[in-house]
C-alpha cells in the first residue's frame, strides 16, 4: 500500500493529501462491505492520491456512495467537485450553508483568493470544480446516513464555521471533526501524548458556539476523534478540557486590544507566547524556531480570525 494511507482498522483509512506539508492534511476513506466513502477531500491536487487509495483497497470509483467535506474550506473541500467527477454513483453531502458554494465556488474561490492570494490559490488549490446541483445534498442537524448498512450520524457543529458538520460512526466509536476539535500536528507528540490546539481561521469563529458544539461531541462518549489535521487521538475528554481552555486563553487575551492597525501583530505576538508556553509545558523538544516553522500559518489564520470576531461581536 502507498506510503500515504494508513489503516486506522474498522475499515477507516487516513488518506495524507500532500497539503502543505508530510501529514498536515487528511482526507479519510471509509470502507464497509465494497462501498465506500470520502469524508474530506484535501485540495484539487489531492485527488490522484484519493483515487489511488481506492486501486490500493481494490476497489472502483463506481464503489464510492458518498463524498461529505465536513466544511467547505479549501483544504476540506477544495478538491470536492474534480473528484466528484472521477466517480459515478457518489452524492456529495454537505452542511446546509456550505452547499452552494459548492455548487458555485465563484465566491468560495474568491473568498480564499483574498486571504492567500493569486499565486498561492494555483500553488495550493488550483481552478476549483463546481459539483452538479443534481449529485449535492445538505445534510440536517441527526441525520443519519447509511454506507451499505453502516450509519453515519451528521451533527451541526458551528464554532470554527457556521458550514461545520461532524460525522459520528458508531462502529468506531469516532468523531470525524474537521476542524471542530482542533488541530493536532504529529510532530507535537510527545510521552505526555497529542497536543492539540483550537482553530479561529477567517472568517467564522465563534468561541461559545464552539464550546458548545465540543461539548456536544463528548456526549457521546467517543474513543477516538478523527482530525482532518492531523489523523486519529484518543483520550477526547482530557483533550477537549485544554482544547477550550486554550479558546477561553486566546479570547481573554485578544478583548483587551484597542482596534487599529497595531491589533494584528499583537494577535499573532499573543498566540505565539501561549503556543509556546503550552508546547513547552506539554515537553515539546523541538526547537522553538522549528515550533514557530511549523505553525506560522496558524499563528497568521487564528490572528486574523480573532480579529474578524473581535470587529463582529456586538459593542457593550
Amino acid at each position: 500500500m502507498h506510503d500515504f494511507i494508513e489503516d486506522l482498522g474498522c475499515g477507516i483509512y487516513a488518506v495524507d493529501t500532500g497539503f502543505q506539508r508530510p501529514r498536515f492534511d487528511a482526507a479519510y476513506l471509509m470502507v464497509e462491505d465494497g462501498r465506500a466513502a470520502f469524508i474530506d477531500t484535501g485540495t484539487n491536487h489531492a485527488v490522484p492520491r484519493l483515487l489511488a487509495a481506492l486501486t490500493a483497497l481494490g476497489l472502483r470509483p463506481a464503489a464510492v456512495d458518498w463524498v461529505i467535506p465536513t466544511h467547505v474550506h479549501l483544504d476540506h473541500a477544495g478538491g470536492a467537485g474534480l473528484l466528484m467527477q472521477a466517480l459515478p454513483q457518489a452524492q456529495l453531502l454537505v452542511h446546509p450553508f456550505g452547499l452552494r458554494h459548492l455548487v458555485d465556488p465563484s465566491a468560495l474561490f474568491a473568498g480564499a483568493l483574498a486571504v492567500y492570494g493569486a499565486e498561492e490559490m494555483q500553488r495550493s488549490y488550483g481552478e476549483l470544480q463546481p459539483v452538479p446541483a443534481e449529485r449535492a445534498l445538505a445534510s440536517h442537524d441527526g441525520m443519519t446516513i447509511s454506507l451499505a448498512g453502516r450509519p453515519l450520524l451528521l451533527l451541526d457543529t458551528p464554532g470554527h464555521a457556521r458550514h461545520h458538520h461532524c460525522i459520528w460512526d458508531a462502529r468506531s466509536r469516532g468523531w470525524f471533526t474537521g476542524d471542530t476539535f482542533g488541530l493536532s500536528y504529529r510532530e507535537f507528540d510527545t510521552a505526555a501524548g497529542p497536543w492539540l490546539m483550537p482553530t479561529s481561521t477567517p472568517v467564522q469563529f465563534d468561541p461559545p458556539a464552539l464550546r458548545a458544539s465540543v461539548l456536544r461531541l463528548l456526549s457521546y462518549q467517543p474513543q477516538s476523534m478523527y482530525l482532518t489535521h492531523f489523523g486519529p487521538v484518543g483520550t477526547p475528554d482530557a483533550l477537549a478540557e485544554r482544547l477550550l481552555e486554550m479558546v477561553d486563553a486566546m479570547v481573554a487575551m485578544s478583548t483587551d486590544l484597542p482596534a487599529g492597525p497595531e491589533r494584528h501583530a499583537q494577535l499573532k505576538q499573543g498566540l505565539q507566547a501561549q503556543y509556546l508556553q503550552r508546547l513547552q509545558a506539554h515537553g515539546c523538544v523541538l526547537s522553538q524556531a522549528r515550533q514557530l516553522e511549523l505553525l506560522a500559518m496558524d499563528i497568521e489564520l487564528n490572528a486574523q480570525g480573532l480579529g474578524i470576531w473581535l470587529d463582529k461581536r456586538p459593542k457593550a
